[in-house]
């Protein structure tokens, strides 16, 4: 496990599991940051598959692979699109 790689270019995801006792509404902040930190040409879907990969070893007990296995159900599922364009003409 390397800190400040590609994959996770501050460490955040690596340092998540360093935390003893961190809880999922502090991981759901540490994924948002570690998503908003990859480049704007990544493969999101991907890069999760390969840090679940990565820290399969911490079991499914830790909050951050549920935040992370969450972040990858919420990508597949359809988005609804709203504004103007979503509303019925009459």
């Amino acid at each position: 496990m390397t800190k400040g790689d590609a994959l996770d270019p501050k460490g955040l995801i690596y340092e998540s599991y360093q935390i003893d006792g961190i809880t999922k509404a502090e991981c759901r902040t540490i994924f948002l940051d570690w998503a908003l930190s990859l480049p704007l040409d990544a493969e999101t879907g991907q890069t999760i598959r390969q840090m679940l990969e990565r820290y399969d070893n911490a079991g499914d007990g830790h909050p951050m692979t549920d935040v992370m296995r969450e972040g990858l159900q919420g990508m597949a599922a359809p988005q609804r699109r709203g504004g103007w364009k979503s509303r019925p003409r009459h």
